[in-house]
């Protein structure tokens, strides 16, 4: 069966709690004002399914090797607040950065918006990670009515034995079991191994099929 492209985009500097929760239930995700969706993507020269991610929360425990990265990181300090961008985090994005081999980003403000982002186009909040006084690690996230979505993740190349991209997102779907949300969306990855296969380690996942909605992951077709 011949897969039909989707590719749609939209701007908007305002939306709602509820009208978000419909719009990630759509496969849609933002970087600040930005909105997008699009189920075909290339990937080392092939093109590939795009699939969108969520855990369900009523389904979700932490496994084995993730309570181990918790303990691991019992030392340090997390705070969550409203979004502020300042001198640390900037720091800290462009260290980050480095990790990345292809699509490197350029400016924090390719994930945010730069007028107000704690709230366009949404409440949007921190997780950020302290050891002592040095900021070692922080995810953004948005919060919706009944879902938390995950924006960008960032962490000093240094902690990387921490493994803080995995233990912020955990943190992430702690706050919003906490919070009594149904859903964390954590983003898209492919039918094909590729980098974004650490988001496919969760309980209660479940991918969305742009032509029938949200079923339980792994699709029966896939490929790795």
């Amino acid at each position: 069966m011949t897969t039909k492209l989707i590719l749609d985009e939209f701007v908007n500097e305002k939306v709602s709690p509820s009208i978000m929760d419909q719009l990630l239930s759509l496969g849609w995700r933002h970087f600040g004002e930005r909105f997008f969706r699009y189920n075909l993507s290339i990937y080392e020269g092939k093109v590939c399914r795009v699939l969108p991610l969520r855990i369900n929360l009523r389904k979700f425990d932490f496994n084995k090797k993730q309570r181990k990265i918790i303990k691991k990181a019992k030392d340090f300090t997390i705070v969550i607040r409203d979004l502020e961008i300042d001198d640390e985090k900037l720091e800290l994005f462009e260290e980050h950065k480095h990790k990345f081999k292809e699509s490197v980003p350029q400016s924090i403000y390719e994930f945010i918006s730069r007028k107000d982002p704690a709230m366009i186009p949404c409440l949007t909040k921190e997780v950020c990670v302290y050891d002592g006084d040095i900021l070692v690690a922080c995810s953004i996230m948005d919060v919706a009515e009944r879902s938390c979505s995950s924006i960008y993740a960032m962490y000093r190349l240094e902690y990387a034995q921490y493994s803080l991209g995995t233990y912020t997102l955990l943190l992430e779907i702690e706050y919003a079991k906490m919070n009594g949300f149904l859903y964390h969306y954590h983003g898209y990855c492919y039918d094909v191994p590729s980098f974004y296969d650490y988001k496919k380690r969760f309980e209660g996942l479940e991918f969305f099929d742009w032509y029938s909605g949200w079923k339980k992951y792994p699709p029966k077709d896939l490929r790795n």
